[in-house]
């Protein structure tokens, strides 16, 4: 009697697309009462089925890992969702073997102006206060966030330890020897800067430590960005203090502008239950035996599973996600992790060398500088002019 038994939602969305005929399958042995039963079981089964875990997030993985030529939300799950799921795929160990590396031995491979490319991420040596230097990262594109960690101006040397007795040098700028006022100008200028190369509503995560906290909020409400929170980093030790060994950093977690701002997390409603308090092992604590710590090649150096967090909070896959500090690399490394594109500048050669060598030992790829030479092939270049000279 060209009664619809099943395919309700298929026959609506063919209406919808104002198709005139669709395929169907006769069923002509079943009595009324036959028909009936079936269509409530058909239903009924459809809603007691479950998901493969597994099968479910590696096929979404994949999806979001090819040149579709659609929104992948258009499968009927949300971005936050889909994060959700990869991320659980293969959740790796934290700290993880990426979180502990190895100084570039020798000279410097990278010098001012060299502009890297990480695979789908890209690395620029220069000087985060001058505007070229983002247009020669970004080019006409715009971030949409910004996870970074400023030199804090405070004198390495007495205020941050290494492994035993480890000398680290001194950043090459904010690293002490500027006044309140000077370091509050100096964060405002980079606020600026960024604020011009991150989409409107954008969030700024900014990290800091106790003694220029004032400075921080001050710069960022004077180039009008709005504070959302402020995340406390809660270390598994303490570092080095006076009255008080310091477990804590902080993290300001700014918008750029009054739009309203992605947010992933929606009170775990996707399975992300977060707060303002991160509980991450410090990076005195990251070395096995015989491996190198990362607090001996870098004195401030962030765990990846932090960075990663954040970013899987507020961005979206396929993002760009600024650094104008990347130090030995972080930003770059979470970002590669939970599928965003990281886009750092640091000044330190020997940094942005570290950066490279660390992201290529985590991803088993080659870096390569924007005139199509490997890293591994200037650095020879370069240090065997150097030895000539």
């Amino acid at each position: 009697n060209k009664q619809l038994i099943a395919g309700h939602g298929r026959f609506e969305a063919a209406k919808l697309l104002g198709r005139s005929e669709i395929p169907v399958i006769c069923l002509d042995h079943l009595s009324e009462a036959q028909a009936r039963a079936y269509m409530l079981a058909d239903n009924k089964l459809t809603d007691r089925s479950s998901w493969d875990d597994a099968a479910l997030a590696a096929h979404l993985k994949e999806l979001s890992e090819l040149a579709i030529d659609f929104n992948i939300e258009d499968v009927g799950f949300e971005l936050p969702e889909i994060d959700f799921r990869i991320q659980s795929l293969d959740a790796p160990e934290d700290p993880s073997d990426a979180d502990e590396f190895e100084a570039a031995a020798g000279p410097a491979a990278s010098r001012l102006g060299d502009l890297w490319l990480l695979g789908d991420h890209r690395l620029y040596c220069g000087d985060a206060l001058d505007p070229k230097t983002y247009d020669a990262l970004l080019g006409t594109e715009h971030a949409a966030a910004v996870f970074t960690d400023p030199p804090y101006n405070v004198k390495i040397d007495g205020h941050v330890c290494g492994g035993g007795a480890k000398k680290h040098r001194e950043f090459a700028m904010a690293s002490g020897e500027m006044t309140a006022d000077e370091f509050s100008r100096f964060l405002q200028e980079i606020f600026e800067l960024i604020a011009a190369r991150v989409a409107p509503s954008g969030v700024i995560y900014a990290c800091m430590d106790w003694r220029h906290m004032g400075e921080m909020l001050a710069a960022g409400r004077a180039k009008g960005l709005d504070l959302l929170n402020l995340c406390v980093w809660v270390k598994s030790n303490g570092g080095m203090g006076s009255l008080y060994r310091s477990r804590h950093e902080l993290v300001f977690v700014f918008r750029n502008g009054k739009e309203p701002h992605r947010n992933n997390v929606q009170l775990g409603r996707f399975g992300r239950n977060r707060t303002n308090v991160w509980n991450y092992a410090g990076a005195n604590s990251f070395p096995r035996k015989g491996r190198a710590k990362g607090l001996d090649l870098h004195p401030t150096v962030k765990p990846i599973a932090m960075v990663a967090d954040a970013l899987l909070d507020a961005t979206k896959r396929g993002d760009i996600v600024l650094d104008p500090f990347c130090g030995s690399g972080t930003t770059i490394l979470a970002a590669e992790r939970v599928g965003r594109r990281g886009f750092g500048i640091e000044l330190d050669p020997l940094y942005v060398d570290l950066a490279i060598s660390r992201w290529q030992k985590m991803t088993q790829q080659t870096a390569v500088h924007a005139n199509g030479k490997t890293f591994d092939a200037i650095g020879a270049e370069r240090r065997g002019a150097d030895g000539q000279n």
